[in-house]
């Protein structure tokens, strides 16, 4: 579990299984997190499920394990208590304190069915409680059928039932009054109705022999249908930036599901589901072949990334063939604008959205004024300071980031006060002056003409402003091959290159530090930075 997977798939129902198996056999890196807790395990077996039938749902699971792990794929049992995107995928973190990395999460986390407050209702389900006439209907046909009415699809719900046995009453309990028409459609079918509440139910060596009212009137019944809320469990949801809608069926509610698009995916890129968690009437098999289709959109777009990345470091690495401009971009046979719309159009959220810690930490106290934010990326900087009353101009070479930039801050009620500008910040560069201009980490795999860039933000900072640049200052902990011809300034050599008129700044910070980020794999590491903070003396 120190691995990172290709898939995550959080729940090891049918659905979680047959998208297991599909994806292992796609040749991917695939791990389940199943809690061993699944809806149907009361049910004594799985039905209209071909070359399946009848079959108990835990063998029916451990049959779709082996077959899983035959593939290569990896199965633990134990509970998700949350998922976050981080910089290179989703974290998933278990109950045991582990945590593994993917690049996809597909959530197949079922669904909760919420029974009626009858008591005794919970102790039967799924032996003589039913639900799903498909499911069970065989089992009890010609038995005294009861429907126990808790909604306006009760009348509907008994008449259905009443096509595996002529003997069906129908309680209506807390359900609405029947109209005139559905009570003629009953009386047509021979469904007998019952006025009252139902109070209770009455068992006879662990058989359902009737139900009580609450008057007393014990009705003779061998199985009770009862309709649910089938409601999809949402533990995970909130650290995913996901949300729950309702579904209906003839313009009723009947539950709650993660939205989707027909192949499932959700709307946060990167995230799947499938199973009751789509959709709430969903049968076994039903579920199980929705899997197929949507593990193989999942490796589709997996494809999709993984070209990206091999056009990406084909195009770095090719010879150089001839000169694009942007003075000081070696190496590479592609403009470097080209080359950064590749990079991040790569994945749908490159970085984890959350802004530097090291300019919240020197920007915090500073009075609020112009901002200009150099290699914006996505946003998250700009947005942060957008938020904190600062009127931002954010400045990048790729379109493809501005864009989503620009959809972030409309997102966190921010556009109005950021002016997004693409610029390559050598050949082109922002116009004006501001109260605060922020270098961060402005890096990249081929040369940068970053000294030139540096003192072009220098000059762009008005009398008493703030510089921040801020750097790596070594490879991270994770690199073990690091490239030897790779130089990190120093502070004092980020200094020296501004080439500062002597007497016109004050120093305010200048040192490395040691922060904590995950690497590649999921687990903690540790990267050395370092930050130079000036101000421009009035």
């Amino acid at each position: 579990m120190d691995t990172k997977y290709d898939v995550v798939i959080v729940g090891g129902g049918a659905a979680g299984l047959s998208g297991a198996l599909t994806l292992g056999r796609a040749r991917r890196k695939v791990l389940v997190i199943d809690a061993g807790r699944p809806r149907n395990a009361p049910a004594a077996g799985v039905h209209t499920y071909l070359t399946r039938e009848g079959t108990p749902p835990r063998e029916l699971l451990a049959a779709g394990r082996e077959e899983v792990i035959g593939y290569g794929g990896e199965i633990v049992t134990g509970t998700v208590v949350a998922a976050e995107r981080v910089e290179d995928g989703f974290r998933v973190a278990l109950d045991d304190g582990s945590a593994v990395v993917a690049d996809r999460l597909l959530l197949a986390t079922g669904l909760v069915d919420e029974l009626p407050d009858v008591p005794g209702l919970a102790e039967r389900w799924g032996r003589d409680v039913l639900h799903c006439p498909y499911c069970h209907g065989w089992e009890v046909r010609d038995q005294v059928i009861g429907v126990l009415a808790t909604g306006p699809l009760s009348v509907h719900q008994a008449l259905l039932w009443r096509q595996w046995s002529d003997d069906v009453t129908l309680f209506l309990h807390t359900g609405p009054e029947p109209d005139a028409d559905q009570r003629e459609q009953l009386a047509a079918r021979d469904v007998t109705v019952v006025e009252g509440r139902v109070a209770g139910l009455e068992v006879t060596e662990d058989r359902l022999a009737g139900v009580r009212l609450d008057d007393g009137t014990v009705v003779a019944c061998r199985a009770l249908a009862v309709g649910t809320r089938m409601t999809a469990r949402t533990d995970l949801l909130a650290g995913l930036g996901l949300e729950t809608e309702e579904q209906e069926m003839g313009g009723h509610v009947i539950g709650t599901r993660i939205p989707a698009d027909a192949t499932g995916a959700t709307n946060v890129p990167g995230v799947w589901v499938v199973g009751n968690a789509a959709n709430v009437t969903d049968q076994v098999i039903v579920a199980a072949a929705n899997a197929v289709r949507v593990a193989a959109a999942i490796n589709a777009d997996l494809i999709a990334e993984e070209t990206r990345r091999a056009v990406t470091a084909r195009r770095a690495h090719a010879p150089r063939t001839e000169s694009h401009g942007g003075a000081g971009w070696h190496g590479v046979s592609v403009p470097p604008e080209e080359f950064w719309d590749t990079f991040y159009a790569e994945k749908a959220q490159v970085w984890s959205g959350n802004p530097n810690a090291a300019l919240v930490r020197e920007a915090d106290g500073l009075e609020p004024g112009t901002a200009l934010d150099l290699g914006c990326g996505e946003g998250a900087d700009a947005i942060w300071l957008a938020r904190g009353g600062w009127r931002v101009t954010a400045a990048d070479i790729s379109h493809v980031a501005l864009e989503r930039a620009a959809e972030h801050a409309k997102a966190a009620e921010v556009a109005d006060r950021v002016d997004w500008q693409r610029h390559d910040l050598d050949m082109s560069f922002p116009e004006g002056s501001y109260d605060l201009v922020s270098a961060c980490y402005l890096h990249a795999p081929m040369d940068l003409p970053r000294e030139k860039i540096l003192r072009a933000a220098a000059a762009a900072v008005a009398p008493g402003g703030v510089l921040l640049v801020v750097g790596h200052a070594y490879w991270p902990s994770w690199e073990h091959n690091p490239h030897a011809d790779v130089h990190f300034p120093t502070p004092q050599e980020v200094l020296d290159a501004l080439e500062l008129t002597e007497g016109a700044w004050e120093v305010l910070r200048s040192e490395e530090f040691e922060r904590t980020q995950n690497g590649p794999d999921g687990r903690p590491g540790a990267r050395n930075d370092n930050v130079l903070k000036l101000r421009r003396l009035p």
